[in-house]
């Protein structure tokens, strides 16, 4: 992460977007027993100069493996808050993946029971390893 400009990272970064899993997540009970689509995007902050150079996947992380965590926590255990959801991917890619120095999740509901025209509803968090990683 080269710097914090307006609490955002610059430099490197890794970007998923537009993942689509069915889980499990809301306050309603039909939420918990039927369940619905999430949309979820993922940033993650980390040096890529060696693999742009080297141009070999040992140098990087694959988006594959964020991926795998995304979907675990989307289709895993159910969560009442979107927050929840997204902490969870927040802190399981820190945990998982040390070269992180900051992720920013952005988990989204489509079908949401709110009369109006919308994509979806949704929250984005921004987590930093030096302040919100898990020890």
């Amino acid at each position: 992460m080269e710097g914090i400009g307006n609490g955002i990272p610059t430099g490197d970064k890794l970007i998923l977007r537009g993942l689509k899993f069915h889980g499990f997540h809301g306050v309603k009970p039909e939420e918990k027993k039927l369940g619905q689509k999430f949309l979820v995007d993922v940033d993650a902050w980390m040096d890529l100069r060696k693999a742009g150079k080297s141009d070999n996947l040992s140098d990087t992380l694959s988006y594959t493996d964020i991926y795998r965590i995304v979907k675990e926590v989307v289709e895993g255990p159910s969560h009442d808050l979107l927050e929840s959801v997204a902490q969870m991917i927040a802190s399981k890619t820190f945990t998982n993946h040390s070269q992180i120095s900051a992720v920013r999740v952005k988990v989204g509901k489509p079908h949401v029971a709110v009369h109006g025209c919308l994509d979806y509803l949704g929250v984005e968090i921004m987590r930093y390893r030096t302040i919100d990683a898990p020890n």
